[in-house]
């Protein structure tokens, strides 16, 4: 069982005993808006949302729970469509936010029309706004030491970032740029983008691919796992060790590996269902809860080789290993961060 599993366990068991009285929030509205559809996880991310929200507007708990995807991964689009559900009368925004300080000013607005915003997975700086996320920084540093401790005598590695400009690619870069500091055996000799998707990442990689020197290690961030193992494969090139982001065809392709060779690995990610997370969250503010933090930051979900199988037969073909939370696993969390 992974250290996340355990985690999740212990918390569910001790909400058995919570019957939380709540003020009455059936008349209000929350909506989710999100700036990008185009991987796996975000699919998978709304899939989640879509499995939670419909039962707590059918339980009177909630009176509506709307989906907004802007068209593009654009700052500017995304604040514009922020003022509109201000106009529209939501009490609850939810969002996905396409940069950590670009939206700023449209969640200050909101928050002055008296409207709550929860921002997740790609949070927001505004201090009026919640978050609510894990720590990619540290998911970062952990793969330079997973390496340091399967490479000891160190050698080059390939960076493989997220999407440009976003809080998430900026934490992942920096636990990665962390970790190389602490263990200076090893150095990034390239960075590629991948825009967490695999057939981006395929491309990238194969693109710098012919200038690189040996490469023991490749970091990553989101789904990018896949694509960037079979563009080292394309160019006849030994596999290094490719961190995974917990999508099933990264999972499969690992698994094949080990069966074939013991394929050394870790996976590791935020949970899609971090967006059931946040309108919990969303919903236990318009509940009149008090001190509940600005910053709330969950176990992200790490799979290793002992957790493998387990992960796959939970996780659907072309989707991701993932968790949604419940209303008191939201409570829970909650209340442990409010004690820290």
């Amino acid at each position: 069982m992974s250290k996340y599993y355990a985690a999740l366990f212990a918390m569910t068991v001790s909400v058995l005993a919570l019957s939380p009285a709540h003020a009455d929030t059936s008349s209000k509205k929350i909506a989710f808006s999100n700036n990008y559809a185009g991987n796996t996880w975000r699919q998978a991310m709304l899939a989640s949302w879509n499995d939670v929200t419909p039962k707590a507007v059918a339980d009177g708990i909630v009176a509506a729970a709307d989906v907004f995807t802007t068209a593009e991964n654009q700052a500017t689009e995304q604040a514009a469509q922020i003022q509109n559900l201000v106009l529209q009368g939501y009490d609850a925004i939810v969002v996905n936010a396409a940069s950590p300080t670009a939206l700023n000013g449209a969640i200050k607005e909101a928050c002055d029309a008296g409207v709550v915003v929860v921002t997740f997975d790609g949070i927001a700086t505004e201090p009026c706004a919640w978050r609510v996320t894990v720590d990619f920084k540290e998911i970062g540093y952990r793969q330079v030491k997973f390496l340091n401790d399967l490479h000891p005598e160190g050698g080059n590695l390939l960076e493989v970032r997220g999407l440009p400009g976003t809080s998430i690619d900026s934490q992942y870069h920096d636990g990665i740029l962390a970790g190389v500091k602490d263990f200076p055996k090893f150095k990034v000799v390239s960075e590629v983008q991948g825009d967490w998707s695999p057939t981006v990442a395929q491309k990238a990689v194969a693109s710098v691919l012919p200038s690189l020197p040996d490469i023991v290690g490749v970091v990553t961030q989101g789904e990018v796992g896949f694509g960037t193992a079979e563009a080292f494969k394309a160019a006849g090139r030994p596999i290094p060790t490719v961190f995974f982001g917990n999508s099933q065809a990264e999972l499969a392709w690992w698994k094949e590996n080990i069966d074939k060779n013991g394929y050394k690995s870790l996976s590791g990610s935020i949970p899609p269902g971090m967006s059931s997370m946040a309108f919990w969250v969303a919903q236990q503010i318009l509940d009149g809860k008090k001190d509940i933090p600005k910053d709330l930051t969950v176990p992200f979900l790490a799979i290793d080789a002992a957790g493998l199988d387990a992960a796959l037969a939970s996780t659907p073909e072309g989707g991701v290993a993932n968790i949604n939370y419940t209303q008191d696993i939201a409570i829970e969390a909650i209340a442990a961060a409010s004690k820290q």
